[in-house]
């Protein structure tokens, strides 16, 4: 039986049907299956801004498919806003919110199916992880990605270029108007950053995972196309609900683990590791989605190159072939029958799918012709981190897989990015953020900044970071971010020092502190836990259970 019939059917539930209508729901409307959508749409976030027209196109293919659309808000934050400000503690921290708000949503209404409307960082493994954890008909649909700017350094720029072009600013390499001219070129439409960030990375794996129509993640924001998906999207769910297809039948270790394969073939970004590992366990699986991640980036070609891993953005990738194109090369490597939210198998999707523009080998190649031989996500241990570091190798140059430098140690983001702009840091240098994990910092923020100051000044080549904090997908340059233990909970991290050498080596996916063991020990004695930088509000219940950057970062209400 429908879920919704438990409170809309009968002469008992006169109250039910008597507050939809209130509302102007009709008595037809509520003898069909009642299809919530989860809306994210505000006007804090550009990847969010046209998902009222996505909204209502969706509603179009409900109701022609026999069902009744009932719309409610979801938050969602912007990373780029939040990016260098006390802002970025609440960034990962709201994916818990995004995912609890929509569980309860469907619960208090008891919805036959869900359409999660969302494009960004944390909005879409949020409602993911919702999805796998009421086991209910749900289709991802996000808003699509915007279009690139005006060409700066090479390639069209994104509002990121603003923090790429304040570094060289700094250096004294371009102009003040040069500068300036980028807040009104570099992001000339709305969207999710056209660039393959954490945003349109997961709007991929969604794809992927099966859990969005083909094509529904990357289809551009602006375009009549993605308003034709919106309505397909709304008929498909229908589709779920009459064939009881639910979440947990499309989300399976078989799908997580094509999502991770597809992940390393067009570099997506690190934070993937954690947002998978996340959707796994909501969906109660077993598998470990860290060991995959490690053993599948050495035999998982890289099969496309995408803004920051080279010139061409998302809707390049999109007009290549996208997603569907990956798949289609990668079926000797992938799962095709698993189900999907089409209520076909991927081998059917991948027959059946019609590409509407030429294929591009710039940015998508055959299978025949990598563009490398291995993934661009790679999993790193070592003394400096005993649980797992992450990286993406497919990123940067290839003289970066192995680097050797002297540490530089900041203990929080803010003190590391003043010295970069200052002129702090040198060549040779190993920067070392601490105190940004889940816990620590709270929250794990994005040391985005950091990263494109050190690029601005020149220094992407000749310097590293490391960090217990994230990195934006759109970050290029050599760094290992994830490291767990994090330094809050007394990782290794914790205690290196100013001078120390740090051997970061990619190929034998190592992260070493070249400082003795009985060295490490004493300091890790003499080392203090600091107090939690918030003990109040939903931060200071966060610092309290978030788990570890290698476990998702999800909250562990045990610790309760």
């Amino acid at each position: 039986m429908e879920r919704s019939k438990q409170i809309l059917e009968g002469l008992n539930n006169q109250y039910y049907r008597a507050t939809y209508k209130s509302m102007g729901f009709s008595t037809d409307d509520l003898k069909r299956p009642v299809i919530g959508i989860a809306n994210a749409w505000s006007e804090c976030v550009p990847g969010h801004f046209n998902l009222r027209q996505v909204a209502q196109r969706v509603k179009d293919g409900i109701y022609r498919a026999g069902g009744t659309p009932v719309e409610f808000g979801v938050i969602g934050g912007c990373d780029g806003f939040a990016q260098g400000h006390d802002g970025m503690h609440y960034i990962l921290p709201s994916r818990e919110l995004i995912a609890n708000s929509v569980e309860s949503m469907a619960q208090i209404n008891l919805f036959d199916g869900l359409v999660l409307l969302g494009s960004c960082d944390k909005i879409v493994p949020g409602m993911l992880m919702a999805a796998a954890r009421l086991d209910i008909p749900c289709i991802l649909l996000p808003g699509g990605p915007m279009e690139g700017g005006i060409v700066f350094d090479g390639r069209k720029s994104d509002q990121t270029s603003s923090a790429e072009a304040l570094g060289m600013l700094s250096a004294k390499k371009i102009t003040e108007e040069e500068y300036t001219s980028l807040e009104d070129l570099s992001c000339p439409t709305c969207g999710s950053c056209s660039y393959l960030g954490t945003a349109n990375t997961m709007c991929s794996l969604s794809e992927a995972l099966g859990m969005t129509v083909p094509d529904g993640g990357i289809i551009p924001a602006y375009s009549a196309a993605r308003l034709a998906v919106a309505e397909h999207t709304g008929i498909k769910i229908m589709e779920l609900v009459e064939k009881h297809i639910t979440a947990r039948q499309i989300i399976t270790d078989g799908s997580i683990r094509n999502a991770i394969k597809i992940c390393l073939a067009m570099s997506g970004s690190t934070n993937a590791v954690m947002h998978l590992t996340a959707i796994a366990n909501e969906a109660e699986l077993d598998i470990d989605v860290l060991k995959e991640f490690d053993e599948l980036s050495r035999k998982t070609p890289q099969l496309a190159k995408i803004n920051p891993a080279s010139e061409y953005n998302m809707i390049d990738f999109y007009r290549a072939g996208g997603v569907s194109k990956l798949l289609d090369e990668m079926q000797s490597f992938i799962d095709t029958d698993v189900m999907t939210v089409t209520g076909q198998t991927v081998m059917d999707n991948i027959k059946t799918h019609r590409y509407p523009y030429p294929f591009d080998e710039r940015v998508i190649r055959p299978l025949k012709s990598p563009f490398g031989y291995e993934g661009g996500v790679a999993v790193l241990r070592g003394n400096l981190a005993p649980d797992t570091g992450i990286t993406k190798p497919g990123a940067f140059d290839k003289s970066l897989r192995h680097f050797k430098g002297t540490a530089i140690c900041f203990d929080s983001e803010e003190a590391a990015e003043k010295a970069i702009l200052e002129g702090q840091v040198h060549d040779g240098h190993v920067v070392v953020i601490r105190y940004e994990g889940p816990k620590g910092g709270p929250g794990m923020r994005e040391m985005f900044k950091a990263m494109k100051y050190l690029y601005g000044r020149g220094l992407a080549k000749t310097t590293a970071l490391i960090t217990d904090g994230r990195f934006s997908g759109t970050n290029n340059g050599c760094f290992v971010g994830h490291i767990s233990p994090e330094a809050a909970e007394g990782g290794p991290i914790a205690i290196v020092k100013d001078g120390d050498l740090i051997e970061i080596d990619v190929d034998n996916r190592s992260l070493t502190l070249h400082v003795s063991e009985e060295e490490i020990t004493n300091r890790l004695n003499q080392w203090q836990r600091p107090a939690p930088k918030f003990t109040k509000g939903y931060l200071g219940l966060y610092c309290k259970l978030a788990s570890s950057g290698s476990k998702g970062a999800v909250m562990n209400y045990d610790k309760l």
